[in-house]
């Protein structure tokens, strides 16, 4: 398995034509206590860069991106029920949403964890 990043902060782990997202470490400090989560309809269809879910926290609300064109799987009930989940493991059981990729070519241009790690530095 694959994972990448988007400049939103995004990541997506890809596994053939399906991918699993979520937010990063940055964006879950950034963001703060997480105290609720909007999750996409399974079944939707999203354009890469449209917001398809949204997260907020005690400082600010954010629109979680579709970093590909695909659709919606899944989602993840446990983080609904509990959205501190962003908070204590982002790149785990806090995971937002399950995807077919439309076309998994377009995820050659996004950023690789060394890539990432060193955009989101710059980044504070």
């Amino acid at each position: 398995m694959t994972i990448k990043y988007t400049p939103d902060h995004e990541w997506i782990k890809i596994d053939g034509n399906s991918a699993t997202v979520g937010i990063t470490h940055h964006a879950q400090d950034a963001l703060g206590d997480v105290v609720f989560v909007d999750l996409p309809e399974v079944g939707q269809t999203y354009a890469a860069k449209d917001a398809a879910a949204v997260v907020e926290s005690v400082k600010a609300a954010a629109d979680v991106y579709m970093p590909a064109n695909g659709e919606v799987t899944g989602v993840n009930e446990a983080l609904r029920a509990d959205p501190s989940l962003a908070n204590s493991d982002p790149l785990g059981a806090g995971w937002f949403f399950k995807m077919t990729l439309a076309n998994p070519a377009e995820l050659d241009a996004m950023m690789d964890e060394t890539s990432y790690t060193a955009f989101a530095a710059d980044a504070h």
